[in-house]
């Protein structure tokens, strides 16, 4: 049988899960989803996934959604290599570290990267009138409402600074965790690890490192985590396209970052 994944190169949510693949060494079928075009919002992929977005993985004809959710199928499913701790205290650490970005933090680095870069694509060669239907398919009202004050106020829109304060504060944590454990939960490498890693290569990109200038423990946790054969599965997929954006306008907005950091 064959597992299936609809993703898209750049999408934090999808490099989680292809992290997850690479480090257990399972095979899969690719169908990229370009985010730019609108292939997530069309009635066939809804069918699949109704919140439209990716990943989504079929495996023996089963569909699961959410990318947290993937993970731990794919954990249970796939049982070895094992990405959870067998003890209870460290699983439990495991499942607090991804309900964050569950609740929120994936929220806010999207803010983050669509206040800064990914405007920009959104904008270019659309009319007002089409950025709106465009970002009117997202079904979901908060969603739609965020997108809409993103995209056209960037980083001045209001949702920008609670975004980077909350990550400053998810930095601050991991700082404190990395100075009493090797790995998130403890002693080994898991799925916490997993699913931070598309966040700091996110920072990285942005050249938004200056949120580390203090933090040694995540800095060598960060390389650490590059080091992994199972980066690959971010490395591989590097939108070209992306980076000189990211950069730039990361650059750019960096001041600003630095303000609200120092406030």
């Amino acid at each position: 049988m064959t597992i299936e994944l609809y993703h898209n190169d750049m999408s934090t949510c999808a490099q989680k899960v292809r992290l997850t693949l690479a480090e257990k060494e399972l095979n899969w079928e690719s169908h990229h989803m370009d985010l730019r075009k609108g292939d997530t919002r069309t009635p066939e992929y809804k069918k699949l996934n109704p919140g439209a977005v990716v990943p989504t993985l079929i495996d023996d004809n089963q569909i699961i959604c959410e990318s947290t959710v993937i993970m731990e199928y794919l954990d249970d499913a796939y049982p070895n290599p094992s990405v959870r701790p067998k003890d209870p205290v460290e699983r439990a650490r495991v499942r607090t570290w991804t309900k964050q970005l569950d609740e929120g933090l994936h929220a806010a680095v999207g803010t983050i990267s669509g206040t800064v870069a990914f405007r920009h694509q959104m904008i270019a060669g659309r009319t007002e009138e089409e950025i709106i239907a465009f970002i009117n398919l997202i079904p979901e009202p908060e969603r739609r409402e965020r997108s809409l004050d993103t995209t056209f106020k960037g980083i001045e829109s209001r949702y920008f600074r609670p975004a980077i304060k909350r990550w400053e504060k998810l930095f601050a944590d991991l700082e404190t965790t990395l100075s009493k454990n090797l790995w998130l939960a403890g002693k080994t490498y898991s799925l916490a690890d997993i699913a931070y890693t598309p966040y700091l290569t996110r920072m990285d990109h942005l050249q938004f490192m200056g949120l580390f200038k203090n933090r040694p423990k995540t800095l060598d946790w960060y390389d650490r985590i590059k080091a992994r054969p199972n980066y690959s599965a971010i490395n591989e997929w590097i939108n070209e396209k992306y980076i000189p954006l990211m950069k730039e306008k990361g650059i750019a907005a960096w001041p600003r970052v630095d303000e609200i950091l120092n406030e």
